[in-house]
């Protein structure tokens, strides 16, 4: 078994504790991870390891989950919690979309809204399919008198198909890591 072994110290703070540990809580660090930089500071040494990071799980590949300990404010954690709730996703989904710089996270959340207006406009679309394979079979049939009542959808279907993959792109872009889409775009639900 591979287990680190660690340099333990046990000092006595003579007072300095309550402002230590209010000193970590302002800078989120932990109360070790604040003594081992004065520590070294003092002594002139650097610390292993990159500061107020602790160590990183080693790469296992893009789907592998870690568990990640954060330190935040009552009102911040509170702002993340309601976040998360609001763009219907887990803390750790939510956080992790923040991180990957989803636009319609990172503006404020309108993923619900975007992904509902995207089914809206997606069942239009499949209505206008279904009623072009029923115009397709009424004129197979020459049967011209009920076709004509489709005139009018295929005058605007140029139109809708557009308006639907405008609306389908701006969505799919504010909702993918790392683009840089419409931002927070409306969506109208026709």
């Amino acid at each position: 078994m591979n287990t680190p072994t660690h340099d333990f110290v046990t000092v006595e703070m003579r007072g300095l504790k309550a402002a230590l540990v209010a000193r970590a809580q302002a800078q989120r660090v932990s109360v070790s991870e604040l003594v081992r930089s004065a520590v070294a500071r003092d002594l002139n040494l650097s610390v292993e390891g990159e500061p107020d990071c602790g160590e990183l799980p080693p790469k296992t590949g893009r789907t592998a989950s870690v568990k990640l300990s954060i330190r935040m404010t009552a009102d911040e954690a509170s702002q993340l919690v309601a976040g998360a709730r609001a763009a219907g996703l887990s803390r750790g989904a939510y956080l992790a979309g923040l991180v990957a710089n989803v636009p319609v996270l990172s503006t404020g959340g309108g993923r619900v809204e975007h992904i509902a207006a995207l089914r809206v406009s997606s069942a239009e679309l499949a209505t206008l399919s279904r009623n072009i394979h029923r115009l397709t079979v009424l004129l197979r049939q020459a049967n011209v008198e009920p076709a004509r009542a489709y005139r009018e959808m295929l005058d605007t279907l140029a139109g809708d198909v557009r308006r639907h993959l405008e609306l389908a792109s701006r969505a799919l872009a504010d909702l993918q890591p790392g683009s840089r889409g419409a931002g927070s775009a409306t969506f109208p639900t026709k």
